[in-house]
């Protein structure tokens, strides 16, 4: 697979590779929607330091450089950071799998979905042969994403990862092949 582009646009929201100076803009955003993000994502628990932040754009860094894991800042179009989203290899050979969050004040504007359809789009451009979108059975919004983007429903299974507050121990696997994303 070929490395993805650093920054994709559908004309409303801009996904671009993180940068070391987002830092602070990072730290601010989590901050802001600790409530909103903890119940779902695990590094939002107890709160969200400057230094997490730090390390979270450093990690990426190197992800990137080890085409391991791609992320990028959504970002409004004022050009605020208003989350984040990526593509991930851990889905194994010739697939992607995409991972997204939004700030409390961003959701609800369609811009997780926009972010993902962008990802897909760009996982099947660089490559890959099948995309995935895995989430927590409880978090129903976050599954309403890949079935607006015709991804199919495989199941569920154990949580590989562990979860936030409301995390249930079990996720939903969404997958799209290449020869249906046309």
């Amino acid at each position: 697979m070929q490395i993805p582009a650093e920054s994709l646009s559908d004309g409303v929201i801009l996904l671009r590779r993180w940068w070391a100076g987002d830092a602070e803009e990072l730290h601010r955003v989590v901050n802001e929607s600790l409530d909103h993000l903890a119940p779902w994502m695990p590094w939002a628990v107890g709160g969200y330091s400057e230094r997490d932040a730090r390390e979270f754009l450093m990690l990426t860094r190197e992800s990137w450089l080890a085409a391991e894991t791609f992320d990028y800042a959504i970002l409004a179009p004022d050009g605020a950071v208003a989350g984040s989203c990526g593509l991930m290899t851990r889905t194994g050979r010739g697939g992607l799998e995409i991972g997204y969050w939004l700030a409390k004040p961003y959701t609800g504007r369609g811009w997780a979905t926009r972010a993902a359809r962008l990802l897909t789009t760009e996982a099947f451009r660089v490559g890959a042969n099948r995309v995935e979108i895995v989430h927590d059975t409880a978090n129903h919004r976050s599954g309403a994403i890949p079935a607006r983007l015709g991804f199919t429903r495989l199941g569920e299974r154990p949580s590989q990862l562990p979860g936030g507050t409301a995390g249930t121990g079990r996720v939903a696997v969404w997958r799209l092949t290449a020869r249906h994303s046309q």
